[in-house]
């Protein structure tokens, strides 16, 4: 569909040629119809897919063409899992407010608590934030949803993942009337926890799903090589980094400590590079991306924090440094790079402790997957050996049943013909008087 075909406002439709946009998506094509007809809906596209502008149009649709229910209340809040996807969402909507009298605000936790109490005061029309300081502002009364007409939950199987049901139930409960309509995008309709929600938040939705959860980018080669240990990890890693033709790197780690430890032994060896986790400060977070998004740093490593939503168009490697446990994980990571009909390159390091989720992703992306290798890096790890049940022997299963009946029944104790002992086994047994000691008479 071309942009111009859309049902929205000429000015929208202005804008986006503005910024080069001239065809949809097909998510968008999908939902955005559906969203400006005032329906709520359940959606789903992979990473990339264009899905922010899916939600963005129709939020901006409304409250251009549709009276407030109230004069100080957010018309529109949208919520994301992590603070760096708030960002993101949030630039994309200032550049299609930057032509209008409508007010938006970013509000996330880490930043100054006072400074986002009286960017609320100016009772903006959106309001784009995390879960957990949305709710603090509700409980302690300088937010109010009664009036919020439209409800946007980004990634929403993330932020249940990340535990923020319970903030999530709440915002629902503050905005909880039959006016308001609910957008929800996930990356997979297959999350139990995410359909369950769904039934509680929205209202006879649409369900759209694009492509298959584990669809993975055309334009993204993937390339898996094992290693015997952390040592080999690492020089397979500095290979890459140092050796390949690589704009920018994401490298994804397990564990925030990682991705510290990972960073300093690449400065070490040259290799200029930054570490991003959730224990770092909004405002150091907020320094790191700008670094990396501005091309200053080629190097990134982080945790999932990074994996979803980020759209960095010059990151052309991504590896993983650890296999992620979660197996969509896996999607989310890679397809930083690919972004935009350009070329990318995921690479995988697999190890002993690696070996249980990396055969979990191969089953999820459905595809077998070949080793590729290193000159002059030879692990001798090859993959673990299924762990064979116990009913498996030698090959052949045994039947439970047939293994039951062969059991040797337990040998019952013969009984002791003696009614002292049998009565002791009941706890009657009758009670010895002492034998009567004879003393002889005195006379």
């Amino acid at each position: 569909m071309l942009i111009d075909d859309l049902p929205v406002d000429r000015r929208l439709l202005m804008s986006l040629a503005h910024l080069g946009f001239t065809e949809t998506t097909q998510i968008q094509a999908e939902a955005i119809p559906v969203a400006v007809a005032g329906k709520d809906l359940l959606a789903s596209s992979k990473t990339g897919s264009g899905k922010t502008l899916a939600f963005l149009l129709p939020a901006m649709q409304r409250v251009l063409k549709t009276r407030a229910l109230t004069k100080r209340d957010p018309r529109v809040l949208i919520l994301t899992p992590t603070r760096e996807l708030a960002k993101q969402v949030y630039s994309q909507l200032r550049l299609l407010v930057s032509n209008t009298s409508l007010k938006s605000t970013l509000v996330l936790g880490g930043e100054n608590f006072n400074d986002q109490v009286k960017q609320l005061d100016k009772d903006p029309h959106f309001v784009v934030g995390t879960p957990g300081r949305i709710v603090d502002h509700l409980k302690k009364g300088l937010l109010h949803l009664h009036g919020l007409e439209l409800l946007i939950l980004d990634e929403a199987d993330r932020m249940l993942d990340l535990g923020f049901a319970e903030q999530l139930k709440a915002v629902n409960e503050e905005a909880n009337h039959r006016l308001r309509q609910t957008l929800l995008f996930s990356a997979t309709l297959g999350h139990a926890e995410v359909n369950e929600f769904a039934a509680e938040l929205l209202k006879a939705p649409v369900r759209i799903a694009i492509g298959a959860e584990n669809q993975q980018h055309s334009e993204i080669t993937q390339r898996f090589f094992l290693a015997d240990n952390l040592n080999q990890k690492e020089k397979l890693l500095f290979h890459f980094v140092q050796k390949e033709a690589t704009k920018q790197v994401i490298i994804f780690t397990a564990t925030r400590k990682d991705t510290e430890r990972l960073s300093a032994v690449l400065n070490e060896k040259g290799c200029s590079s930054l570490a991003l986790h959730g224990d770092l400060t909004q405002t150091n977070r907020n320094q790191i991306m700008d670094a990396f998004s501005r091309g200053k740093e080629k190097v990134l490593v982080t945790t999932d924090i990074a994996s979803r939503g980020l759209d960095l168009l010059n990151v052309s490697h991504v590896i993983n440094f650890d296999i992620p446990k979660h197996t969509e994980e896996y999607i989310h990571r890679i397809g930083r790079t690919g972004r935009a009909g350009t070329a990318g390159d995921a690479i995988s390091i697999i190890g002993p402790k690696d070996w249980d989720n990396f055969k979990k992703v191969e089953s999820f992306v459905q595809q077998s997957i070949t080793f590729d290798r290193i000159e002059g890096i030879n692990p001798k790890f090859k993959g673990l050996k299924p762990v064979l049940p116990q009913s498996v022997k030698a090959g052949k299963f045994v039947n439970d049943d047939k293994k039951q009946a062969q059991k040797k029944k337990p040998k019952t104790k013969k009984s002791v013909n003696k009614t002292f002992h049998e009565a002791a086994d009941v706890g009657f047994a009758p009670m010895r008087r002492k034998k009567r000691v004879e003393t002889p008479n005195d006379e």
